[in-house]
């Protein structure tokens, strides 16, 4: 059977896994109850079901699952870490420390703190999208309480060095916070290892449903957090609201098969990644990957097409779910601010492809996807 389309924006969203969707059924049916109803079974058997998910997530980063809370998604995490460390802290830390190339939801909440009087640093990046350990040493001050830095860049699928900024900021004596949305499941993390004090985590970045994610919150006295939420208590006090027990059931099951499945997964992207680009760069010898070559995520490739008209490549490419950039990011007129950080111009910006691949893709749809894209690049005479 011809393809006609093929989804390849896996960074974007991921497709619900059944397995996942599986173990989400029991508390969208028979098993409804309130799991913070306490005196009845209906609310212990919702209960049991976020302990067990806590456990999953929890595991996958060799984390304790008391230091795990659900919440909403990876950018409520993000902001309750930004905003709450610097509230707690106030004028005895009021320094934090960011990257350029951080997600929108870290760069806003940062530049809420700095309207708020804190002091910020943004750090720059290299032409491969990572950080300057060096420039990130010098940045720490006395008056530092936080260093946020994302572990695979959303849009050039760059690795951060996770473990290396996290034994600066444990030397230094600063907190930790990575924003893991691309990286949990999908690379190795070890919060004990890497140093690193809070983690924001989502769901459906990993299979799972849209709606629910987490934050690890090291147990220590030092990673106090200012709730941004008030209500009933729940998660400790640090996230009011009645948790969904199916939205959780089917994140713990989600993670559960990304750590069962995680190395095997990994293989196999590579290769098809690696026909992905052996089969761009015979149709178009000009294409360039934006960002580290080698030290990225292999389901991420961020390609730029020199010399062509982006707006016309994207209209050619129908069929072929890609992007430009980051789906938060999409209503924002003009070229990718990562790719910017990194030295591309903004012609070759808008010139520029997102691929993501991911558990359901095919190797129909990858060579779908040369195919598609090379007859695009063809049409405006090859890139330079």
């Amino acid at each position: 059977m011809t393809i006609k389309s093929a989804y390849m924006d896996y960074q974007s969203t991921t497709p619900l896994d059944e397995r996942a969707l599986a173990a989400m059924m029991p508390y969208l049916t028979e098993k409804f109850g309130n799991p913070h109803s306490a005196e009845h079974r209906f609310g212990w058997e919702a209960e049991a079901a976020i302990d067990v998910a806590r456990e999953q997530v929890a595991a996958v980063i060799a984390g304790k699952p008391e230091a795990i809370t659900f919440l909403s998604g990876a950018t409520e995490a993000n902001n309750l870490v930004i905003k709450g460390v610097m509230e707690h802290w106030g004028a005895v830390k009021p320094h934090l420390i960011t990257v350029a190339t951080e997600h929108k939801c870290v760069l806003e909440a940062a530049l809420a703190c700095e309207r708020a009087g804190y002091r910020l640093t943004i750090l720059t990046v290299g032409s491969d999208g990572l950080i300057d350990l060096d420039q990130l040493e010098d940045a720490i001050c006395d008056a530092t309480a936080l260093v946020s830095v994302m572990a695979v860049n959303n849009e050039i699928g760059v690795i951060q060095p996770l473990a290396n900024i996290g034994a600066i900021c444990r030397k230094r004596g600063v907190l930790f916070h990575t924003d893991a949305a691309q990286a949990y499941g999908k690379i190795p993390l070890d919060v004990e290892v890497m140093n690193i004090d809070f983690m924001s985590i989502s769901a459906h970045k990993i299979y799972g449903p849209k709606g629910v994610g987490a934050l690890y919150r090291r147990q220590d006295t030092s990673t106090v957090i200012t709730p941004q939420m008030h209500g009933g208590g729940q998660e400790g006090g640090l996230r009011a609201g009645t948790q969904a027990p199916a939205l959780v059931a089917g994140f713990g099951e989600a993670a559960d098969i990304c750590a069962a499945e995680m190395a095997q997964e990994q293989g196999r992207l590579e290769k098809m990644m690696k026909r992905m680009v052996s089969g761009l760069g015979e149709a178009a010898p000009g294409v360039k990957i934006n960002g580290h070559p080698e030290v990225r995520w292999t389901g991420n490739l961020n390609v730029c097409f020199p010399g062509l008209d982006g707006d016309r490549l994207f209209a050619d490419i129908r069929g072929l779910a890609v992007s430009s950039g980051a789906a938060c990011a999409s209503a924002v007129a003009g070229p990718s601010y990562v790719l910017d950080a990194i030295g591309v111009s903004a012609n070759d910006a808008r010139a520029s492809i997102r691929i993501g691949i991911g558990r359901l893709t095919t190797d129909e749809e990858i060579d779908f996807a040369i195919g598609k894209i090379s007859e695009a690049v063809g049409n405006q005479g090859g890139c330079i």
